[in-house]
């Protein structure tokens, strides 16, 4: 296939929102752009990894690219798409979230040529007096107090917002500044969400410098099953710190996703290109429930966040816990991550069922284990049983899969006592 320009392989990939030039083929003379990063916490979430996603499409197509971590900005707090005034976090915290967030973004980039930046090098000397000379006075009340994220502040039913807070655009306009001046940046990247605040540069640097330069967004990435704001599980944010979420909850946080909402991911988080999606899409809806589309997804984005090593182990166990796979083939290494990944047990023989199931919290006493067994809810190596107790063939070197329902998460490891 015809290999797109930047502007149409993003337009494809829907990454496109607002923007402050009128014509997308603007983008695709490469110029040099920044994307910020706040460091509220140490680790990126899988909802933001939309937008460094962008990013790597912009350099791949040449761009040169400044990464940005706000050392000083995550010391006010960013008020975009909050409700309520953050609290605020103590230099030596965000200090460590600055390194956090580094070392991901070293990773995510990890091959290409980019600048690592941190906006504390330039204000932690900065007067107050300077700053509100310099940028404080190029802005407009009026024009500040127009903006939806302080609009819905201060508005009837908002919960206010600090002067602190109030000020972080100006805080974000001068990055751009800044930027600019230091390394010919010419665009701004960011979520939707965060158009606001990315407005601030463009208009101080056509006041300071006389030159225009722009800013673009890409919508926020939603669930369409839930409407929400996309990087969530059932057990709360998807991270992309192995320490916070595995590899292994990584990789089957994306082979859930649901059939209507997978071809989006694949345009978003993968770097396939249409011809590839298009034949997993034409897969996919000829076999759904084979969940192909869904395993190249988790395979690529896992592959690009943690590697090569840790996805195959992701999808050994995933392959294990949906029965593609038997558990003669688990070696030592894999039964270890399993061991950290759900509840394991050691039983005899002859051990009962219902105690596994409850000791595990895959029932919680023994009558509910009884009447899952009844409802033939319950699985041993993705075989139903209704008996209560175990028997030699079940173990397979040493082994067994107790299972209830169909989630990966409502399994357990049993294994015979040596």
């Amino acid at each position: 296939m015809n290999k797109m320009t930047l502007s149409e392989e993003l337009t494809w990939r829907g990454q496109i929102k607002d923007k402050t030039f009128k014509d997308v083929t603007w983008l695709d003379q490469p110029k040099t752009f920044y994307l910020g990063s706040d460091c509220s916490s140490d680790s990126l979430q899988a909802g933001n990894l939309a937008i460094y996603m962008m990013a790597r499409r912009l350099r791949k197509h040449g761009w040169k690219a400044v990464m940005l971590v706000g050392g000083a900005t995550s010391l006010i707090g960013d008020p975009g798409g909050k409700d309520e005034e953050r609290q605020l976090k103590s230099r030596e915290e965000i200090q460590a979230n600055v390194a956090g967030i580094k070392k991901q973004i070293n990773c995510l980039f990890s091959g290409m040529d980019f600048e690592l930046v941190d906006n504390y090098d330039w204000f932690k000397d900065m007067g107050y007096l300077e700053f509100l000379r310099n940028v404080g006075k190029q802005y407009s009340m009026t024009e500040l107090l127009q903006r939806d994220f302080i609009a819905s502040r201060i508005g009837d039913g908002g919960s206010g917002i600090s002067y602190a807070e109030f000020s972080y655009s100006l805080i974000q306009g001068y990055d751009y500044w800044h930027l600019y001046k230091k390394h010919d940046v010419c665009l701004q990247l960011g979520g939707s969400d965060q158009w606001g605040n990315m407005l601030s540069g463009v208009p101080l640097i056509r006041k300071k410098e006389n030159v225009e330069v722009h800013a673009l967004s890409m919508p926020l990435v939603i669930n369409k099953a839930t409407g929400k704001k996309f990087g969530k599980s059932e057990d709360g944010a998807i991270w992309l710190d192995p320490t916070k979420t595995s590899p292994t909850q990584f990789y089957q946080f994306w082979i859930n996703a649901e059939d209507d909402s997978v071809e989006d991911y694949l345009k978003v988080y993968t770097e396939l290109d249409k011809e590839d999606i298009d034949k997993l899409m034409h897969h996919h809806k000829e076999a759904p429930q084979m969940r192909t589309a869904q395993t190249r997804l988790a395979q690529e984005v896992t592959k690009l966040v943690h590697g090569q090593e840790d996805m195959k182990r992701a999808e050994k166990v995933t392959e294990l816990l949906t029965g593609k796979a038997h558990l003669s083939d688990a070696g030592a290494a894999t039964l270890a991550i399993m061991r950290q990944e759900q509840p394991s047990l050691v039983t005899t023989t002859t051990g009962s069922v219902v105690e596994a199931l409850v000791s595990s919290g895959l029932a919680s006493s023994n009558t509910e284990a009884r009447r899952l067994l009844a409802g033939n809810a319950v699985t041993i190596n993705s075989v139903k049983v209704t008996r209560e107790a175990f028997e030699a063939a079940d173990f397979v070197n040493g082994h067994l899969l107790l299972r209830k329902g169909k989630k990966f998460k409502d399994s357990a490891l049993v294994e015979l006592k040596s």
